[in-house]
């Protein structure tokens, strides 16, 4: 319990001071109890500062992490669990050699994979187009894996004769008794998908040419050169928020399919 209360208060420590840091001033900041609270006018105030930032630029990083971030994650779900299923159930030639080439895939860095994507995009033209993100952020081999152990331990293969003997074909099958069981691996893969898309930086830094097309997470690192600590913790905050909201609706609905999972069997 007391290793527990101190892994608890170090992280739990910082993210109360950034919680705090928007309602008090730079000079309250400096001279003051690190964990005291302002008012909200400072809060508003500094948002007034970040929002009016270099002609409302920051709303503009809001919106192209949106973007890059959702259009990446629709493409990853119609791809990763199709693609997990058919590693789990398919039986064709450079089976196992995909799923070896899923597993390094998704161990390699993701800075070592930066230049040869840099290369790629380039050598196509979409260098400085919205798709120099998302086509990258859509391949998510991670995603891929987590539905292939999923279909391959969780679903029983019998259940899927069962369907294919009753007339279905291969595609309705895992229209209508697959993806229906995989509601879990679904919020899963949605989950972490957004996550891994939401807070990269290396490519888009590497990628994109202007301020103007950077998503929040590198948009935040050209606020640190002369913001203040309050206009910089409420920039933190709010580029949290999405990634806390998708946190707690993916965790619903992995509730969900798990009840209804265990209805179904």
């Amino acid at each position: 319990m007391l290793v527990l209360l101190f892994f608890a208060a170090f992280f739990a420590l910082p993210l109360l001071w950034l919680l705090l840091a928007p309602t008090r001033t730079d000079y309250q900041l400096a001279t003051g109890w690190p964990f005291a609270f302002g008012s909200l006018g400072n809060v508003a105030r500094t948002w007034h500062q970040l929002d009016g930032f270099a002609d409302h630029l920051f709303r503009r990083w809001m919106e192209n992490s949106l973007v890059y971030t959702f259009s990446a994650t629709a493409i990853v779900l119609f791809t990763a669990i199709p693609g997990g299923y058919g590693l789990a159930f398919g039986r064709f030639r450079g089976r196992r050699l995909v799923l070896g080439t899923t597993i390094v895939a998704m161990t390699m860095p993701v800075t070592a994979l930066v230049l040869p994507t840099f290369l790629e995009l380039n050598a196509v033209h979409l260098l400085g187009s919205a798709l120099t993100i998302v086509l990258p952020f859509a391949f998510f081999p991670f995603g891929v894996y987590l539905a292939y152990l999923y279909y391959a331990t969780a679903v029983p293969a019998e259940l899927l004769d069962a369907a294919r003997v009753d007339g279905c074909g291969e595609w309705a099958t895992f229209r209508r008794v697959a993806l229906p069981l995989a509601k879990p691996i679904v919020a899963l893969v949605f989950f972490f998908s957004f996550a891994a898309d939401w807070t990269n930086f290396f490519l888009p830094y590497a990628v994109l040419p202007g301020a103007s097309q950077y998503p929040v997470e590198v948009g935040l690192s050209d606020m640190f050169v002369g913001g203040s600590k309050p206009l910089l913790a409420l920039a933190a905050l709010i580029a949290t928020a999405p990634l806390a909201i998708v946190y707690a609706v993916s965790q619903r609905w992995i509730v969900r399919g798990l009840v209804s999972g265990a209805r179904t069997g």
